[in-house]
């Protein structure tokens, strides 16, 4: 009769559902619950170990002397610590996903250890919660970390690029005889064919000055030879200002 067609009919449904969801699962990975997730510490009698980095799950089960009972990094296990990856704060304060106020390079310190997770670990899926919802698309948070990612890499770049352009100073400072900076073609770590005299460098967005080394000959940093150029190299920068007390062009500056 009318039951039975309806049991069939049920039946159907579930299994359709039960195919669809199979479907879904391929693309969008497992999806845990945080409640899930922190049963995967390692522990005798519990399923595996896991960690999450910004709402990715990894199987980090290789690295059990790290991440397992007792390992250094155990604080990691079973949850999203997104934040201690940045701040190094493995207290339960700090033992967060909440990534919210950090720095250009705390942000890029996260991107690299989720890096790091895919490059060396098996991916199990996505945690449901902050970074991702229940349908595991990534939720606004997730999309708001990405863009400030990726305004890090860009910062980053352009800092490379002033490093080019102004390489830090050698610097020694004592009791006795004050602060001492000086150029030379390796200071800063920058290999170059030019020693420079030392400056002030004031960047937008940074606090105070530090001491930069600048070229004093030749067209300005990024312009070609031209006929209408001073060949006093970056000397005219409106960003750099002289030590005072200093002569100049002097490679070297005692400040006591």
């Amino acid at each position: 009769g009318p039951m039975r067609w309806g049991a069939v009919i049920a039946a159907l449904v579930a299994l359709g559902a039960v195919w669809l969801l199979g479907r879904g699962f391929e693309s969008r990975g497992h999806l845990l619950s945080a409640a899930e997730l922190s049963r995967y510490r390692g522990a005798a009698g519990q399923p595996g170990l896991y960690i999450a980095v910004l709402g990715r799950v990894f199987d980090v089960e290789r690295g059990r002397r790290h991440y397992g009972p007792g390992g250094t990094y155990s604080g990691l296990a079973g949850r999203d610590a997104s934040r201690a990856f940045a701040t190094g704060d493995f207290s339960q304060a700090g033992l967060v996903d909440d990534v919210s106020a950090l720095s250009p390079s705390e942000m890029l310190a996260i991107q690299s250890w989720l890096s790091f997770y895919r490059d060396n670990y098996d991916t199990v899926g996505k945690l449901v919660g902050r970074f991702y919802d229940e349908n595991g698309a990534p939720t606004d948070v997730l999309r708001q970390v990405e863009a400030a990612i990726e305004e890090a890499l860009k910062l980053q770049a352009e800092n490379e690029q002033t490093k080019q352009q102004f390489p830090p100073c050698n610097s020694e400072w004592s009791s006795g005889k004050g602060s001492r900076f000086w150029c030379s073609k390796q200071s800063g770590g920058v290999s170059r064919d030019w020693a420079g005299v030392p400056r002030k460098l004031f960047q937008p967005g940074m606090r105070g000055s530090h001491c930069v080394c600048v070229r004093t000959t030749g067209p300005p940093w990024g312009q070609t030879e031209s006929p209408g150029h001073s060949d006093r190299g970056d000397l005219d920068n409106p960003h750099l200002e002289e030590y005072s007390g200093c002569h100049p062009q002097a490679q070297q500056c005692v400040l006591t």
